[in-house]
């Protein structure tokens, strides 16, 4: 009888985490180290080669038949990665820029077995979230709360910043770092859930 693969989720991320613990699977943890530098591709595709550097940085060190899941979410306006804010400053630009309008939140997925020349799968997630017109008083006092920082797009729609979203289109999971319905399709697909 086979023995169902490991999986190993290649994200610090506590977001992700805890969405993937919903899946009711057992898996580690072994964040990359990958720094998230897009390459010249278009939105989806950038972000799910970040997801796959990720994964394959850690499945090169895993032995088989474990499988690294990467992932990487991306708030994209105009074409345009808005990226995780530097300081308190470009946070408040970011929020400025996207107040009253529609973007996207697309998340890259990755899955890679260990192994040379492992087998591998890509997926990209796509929703669409608009934020309220708020005032920057609004903004401020947000920002000032410091959820922006580590966050793309400069906030947390499950915490504190769900205040700033008129509305969530799509897969709300994705928004907040794993669509876990596509997620668990790639996991079923490769063996490591029941279907």
């Amino acid at each position: 009888m086979a023995t169902s693969p490991r999986l190993v989720l290649a994200s610090a991320s506590p977001r992700r985490l805890e969405l993937l613990g919903r899946l009711g699977l057992a898996f580690t943890v072994r964040p990359s180290g990958i720094p998230e530098e897009h390459p010249a591709l278009a939105p989806a595709a950038a972000i799910a080669a970040v997801a796959l550097a990720k994964a394959r940085a850690v499945a090169r060190d895993l032995a088989a038949p474990a499988v690294a899941l990467g992932a990487d979410t991306e708030v994209v306006l105009d074409g345009r990665l808005m990226g995780k804010p530097r300081d308190a400053a470009d946070a408040l630009r970011i929020l400025r820029e996207l107040r009253g309008r529609t973007h996207e939140v697309i998340t890259g997925l990755a899955l890679v077995a260990a192994g040379a020349g492992g087998r591998e799968e890509t997926a990209a997630v796509t929703s669409r979230v608009t934020i309220a017109a708020r005032p920057d008083a609004d903004l401020e006092a947000y920002v000032a709360t410091g959820e922006p920082m580590d966050k793309a797009g400069a906030y947390a729609v499950q915490g504190a910043g769900a205040r700033l979203v008129e509305r969530v289109e799509g897969c709300y999971t994705n928004v907040v770092g794993l669509p876990v319905t596509t997620t668990r399709a790639l996991l079923v697909r490769w063996g490591l859930l029941p279907a």
